[in-house]
Parts: C-alpha cells; structure tokens; sequence
C-alpha cells in the first residue's frame, strides 16, 4: 500500500470519526434535550436515540481497527497472527450494526399509529441485511489472510531448509 494510500485512508478515517463525536456530542444531547410539544415523549424516542448512539460507537470501534490494520500494513506486519484481532473485533462490529440496524427498523415499525411507512422500514431490514452481507464479505478476507499467513510461513519454512542445503 502506498504512502499517498495510507495519507488518503487515514485522512478518511479522521474525517469519519470527527463526524461519529460530532454525533455524540452535539446530535445525540439535542435528540434528548430539544424537541417539540408534537414530539413524542422521550420514552418513545429512547431506543432510537440509544440505537444511534452505540451505532456511532460501533462505527468508531470499525475505525479504529482499521486505523490498526492499515499501520500494521505500512509496518509490513500484517500478515500475523496479531491482525486476526483486529478483523475479528471488525466483523463482530458489522453484526453489531447489523442488528442495530434491524433494531431500529424495529423501532420506527408503526405501533398501530401509521407515523412510519412500512415500505421505509423494508428499507431499513434490506440495509441490516447489507451490513450483515459486508461482515461476510470481511470474514471471507479474513479467510484469505489466514491462507496468506499459512503461505508465507510455509515459505519462510522452506526457505529455511533451502538455507540448510546451500
């Protein structure tokens, strides 16, 4: 990976995680703390607001182990052992939001009063879906590091032996 690859990806990660506080730290009080007569109370809005919040703590936790991975890459040490940590914490993340995500389809689902559409909580199934569908896609990558890792220790262990007859 580049170094203008590894600039660029952290810049985004930067970028992402000064959004993810910007939530907590001014969304999330506002959610709580501002709303209308015609709001529904804070007991309803609850869940939704927690949902947001731990999905922004997950998304924050994502990040991070990819701020981890992408050093380890620069370094050159990410194939070992030491990176399956890091894509293991990403993919249970990814099922985190998952089911965040259906959690909050769930949460806007109308309770008898027809303030959600149904066709926007279909939306919000086929999103958690997708979540989970990238947590699959990460394992699958995870699989292919695990197959790299056996690789080239298999060729240091070879190299090893050629060493020997030389």
């Amino acid at each position: 990976m580049g170094k203008l690859a590894v600039l660029a990806l952290r810049a985004v990660i930067l970028g992402l995680v000064a959004g993810t506080v910007f939530v907590q730290a001014v969304l999330v009080p506002i959610m709580i703390f501002d709303h209308d007569v015609n709001d529904p109370p804070l007991s309803q809005r609850l869940p939704i607001i927690v949902i947001i919040a731990l999905g922004t703590v997950t998304a924050e936790v994502i990040l991070f182990c990819v701020w981890k991975l992408v050093t380890m890459v620069k370094r050159g040490t990410v194939f070992s052992p030491a990176a399956f940590r890091h894509v293991d914490i990403v993919i249970g993340a990814f099922v985190f939001a998952a089911l965040l995500t259906f959690g909050f389809g769930a949460a806007l689902a109308p309770l008898g009063d027809e303030t959600t559409p149904p066709a926007f909580v279909l939306l919000i199934g086929v999103a958690g879906l997708g979540v989970l569908g990238v947590a699959l896609i990460v394992f699958v990558l995870r699989l292919l590091l695990a197959q790299a890792i056996a690789r080239d220790a298999q060729a240091a262990h070879l190299e090893a032996e050629l060493g020997e007859v030389i």
